[in-house]
């Protein structure tokens, strides 16, 4: 993978606690190749899923501001959690602090929008962290666009585990995924459009399809959020205008990199070039 000097670049910053936003950058690249893009994974302390707001909060503020500080004058959370806990947050008091030219977009509202033109029902599920379920955030985001959807949601506590030990495709992994599904269509049997509200999770699409009832729409993130993300910068010019154009990625990770980079190919297929970096104090709070 070539990489890019970040003194010379104004990437597209992408963060995720983990690598599941892998998922989120490759769905933008395959829309907006032409722009360099740099990804923070702060593995090291991932999962974000089970942590306080407080806390994802403050890692999240850490990321973003490393990210700026390497030229990215917009920021993408690739994390449900970090979107749904720490966004509003840094965009409504930490921008106009550091630099209210710069932006911090999320990856909830996107799906947000496009959800209500893929349900007949009006009645819609949500898979996602235990983080993201509690803070009810699809719940808010759908309703503001779609007040007529009825949403329900269920934690799905270990599905992000069995992508990450490599067991997504093993007989063990079909026990969790059935017992979640299940679960949401026992609170709503009346749901045809299931929201993946977690990166990981499109890794058990093939266990998911398997035992989601028939007829109902499974929606995925990343798509959505590159043709949000499309759609903003043509709204945006003067944003659009400051991002350097060398279609590169540069992949940066508080953890081991030949851990990443070994991970890193379940979601991108691919071999990438991969820095360690250090985000505050990296201990396991």
């Amino acid at each position: 993978m070539t990489t890019s000097n970040p003194s010379l670049s104004s990437p597209i910053g992408v963060f995720d606690s983990g690598y599941g936003g892998l998922t989120i950058l490759h769905g933008i690249r395959q829309l907006l190749p032409e722009y360099d893009y740099l990804y923070l994974g702060d593995n090291a302390r991932a999962p974000y899923g089970p942590r306080s707001f407080d806390v994802v909060y403050e890692f999240t503020r850490q990321a973003v501001r490393y990210l700026f500080d390497q030229g990215c004058p917009l920021v993408i959370l690739g994390c449900n959690t970090a979107s749904a806990k720490a966004l509003r947050t840094i965009q409504q008091h930490d921008l106009p602090q550091w630099d209210a030219s710069r932006r911090v977009l999320g990856i909830i509202r996107p799906t947000a929008e496009v959800i209500g033109t893929l349900t007949q029902t009006r009645h819609v599920g949500v898979l996602a962290t235990e983080g993201t379920i509690k803070s009810q955030s699809y719940n808010l985001e759908i309703q503001k666009l779609w007040p007529d959807i009825v949403v329900s949601g269920v934690a799905c506590p270990f599905w992000v585990p069995l992508v990450e030990y490599h067991e997504a495709d093993s007989p063990g992994a079909d026990y969790f995924v059935k017992k979640r599904i299940d679960q949401l269509m026992r609170q709503d049997s009346a749901i045809d459009a299931v929201i993946l509200g977690c990166t990981h999770y499109p890794l058990l699409m093939s266990k998911i399809v398997k035992y989601m009832p028939r007829g109902v729409q499974i929606v995925t993130q990343g798509e959505y959020v590159g043709g949000s993300l499309q759609d903003y910068l043509q709204r945006h010019p003067d944003m659009e205008q400051r991002l350097s154009r060398g279609a590169t990625a540069r992949y940066l990770t508080t953890e081991n990199p030949d851990t990443f980079r070994e991970q890193a190919q379940l979601f991108l297929h691919e071999q990438v070039c991969v820095e360690s970096v250090t985000l505050g104090n990296t201990l396991t709070v």
